[in-house]
């Protein structure tokens, strides 16, 4: 991207961010809350410690993974709309693998095949998707949506049967030990090693789209499909391997969840982390570092929110208010811009013609 667009890019899209933050709390008093009195709250009480300050890092993690979960397919000119799914079949993975092993190997040992399982439960959950695309020509923005409620299904039937608590009373699984936790990396907060596990998978994947021949050839493809055929590149693989990596990017943060944070596995388990993943996605421009950046605010406004609705009267879901005023100003600074560019280039043309 040239250093013009990306400075319009970033100007835009903060002038998108500060506007659908004002509207979010200008429509705070329809619903009795004081909007001087909520930004106050928001700003005071999401910075005042820094265990709260490290929620923000313990929110951020896993949106990290499911943006990058869209970005990467994007690139593709695919639609993986089912890292909700991905990030579930992670967790299942990372879950039972800790389970079977942690009273029988190191601990150290059980992280290792507990990341290496959700990875792969969640790359092959995506290349499913991506060889039916490649093989059926199938829509892959329903498959992957459908795939979702597949997931959720089969999650249920296993907290219920083999993977349910040992008195058999709740929808989840047992606790698994502590010497299968990630490690904490703050003192004073609940941030594991999941934080630099997120950071570092956005780092590979910028690292894979823009310096390696895979990157270039999936994005190759994701401009011209027939003109990449053309050059030697088989689009139906690439669609493939893109569905793969960007599966094993969701399970990952299945991983970060169960073996950084939650410790367990129950039913309706972070039911919104892949939506929030696409609004990341689309935020950032499906820039993988951009991700970060994207994921941090929508990180603050999680944690804002939650104090909001815990010291007014606000409802919980004035989080997802904010977030959907803020997605809404992005996506109409990314039509104002397209029309500017359009009109620009137009402008270019005529002026050329003329001379």
């Amino acid at each position: 991207m040239e250093k013009g667009k990306v400075r319009d890019f970033l100007l835009w899209t903060l002038l998108a961010i500060v506007v659908g933050l004002a509207v979010s709390f200008a429509f705070l008093p329809l619903l009795g809350v004081n909007s001087f009195e909520s930004m106050k709250i928001m700003l005071v009480e999401t910075f005042s410690d820094r265990f709260t300050m490290g929620n923000i890092l313990i929110k951020t993690t896993p949106l990290i993974l499911t943006s990058l979960a869209f970005a990467f397919t994007y690139k593709a000119s695919l639609f993986n709309i089912g890292a909700q799914g991905q990030f579930y079949v992670g967790c299942i993975c990372a879950v039972a693998v800790t389970l079977a092993l942690q009273t029988k190997v190191p601990g150290i040992v059980v992280l290792l095949c507990a990341f290496g399982a959700s990875i792969l439960g969640g790359g092959l959950t995506g290349l499913l998707i991506g060889f039916l695309k490649a093989r059926f020509n199938a829509n892959e923005f329903l498959v992957s949506m459908m795939s979702t409620y597949v997931v959720q299904y089969v999650m249920q039937l296993l907290l219920r049967t083999v993977l349910q608590e040992e008195k058999g009373e709740y929808l989840k699984t047992d606790y698994i030990d502590a010497s299968a936790w990630l490690p904490k990396i703050i003192p004073g907060t609940s941030v594991s090693l999941g934080i630099v596990v997120s950071l570092a998978a956005a780092v590979f994947i910028w690292f894979l789209l823009y310096h390696t021949t895979l990157g270039y050839r999936i994005r190759v493809t994701g401009l011209n499909g027939d003109a990449a055929f053309m050059s030697g590149i088989n689009p139906k693989k690439m669609c493939m391997v893109a569905f793969f990596i960007s599966g094993a990017v969701a399970g990952l943060a299945g991983f970060t969840e169960i073996n950084g944070m939650q410790h367990m596995l129950l039913t309706d388990f972070e039911s919104d982390i892949g939506s929030y993943g696409i609004g990341i996605a689309i935020m950032a421009n499906a820039h993988p570092i951009g991700a970060i950046f994207a994921s941090l605010l929508f990180g603050m406004l999680q944690v804002g929110g939650t104090a909001l609705s815990r010291s007014t009267d606000a409802p919980a879901s004035v989080i997802d208010v904010m977030l959907g005023f803020v997605m809404l100003f992005v996506l109409m600074s990314f039509f104002v811009r397209h029309k500017m560019e359009v009109r620009r280039m137009k402008q270019q043309k005529l002026k050329g013609e003329e001379a």
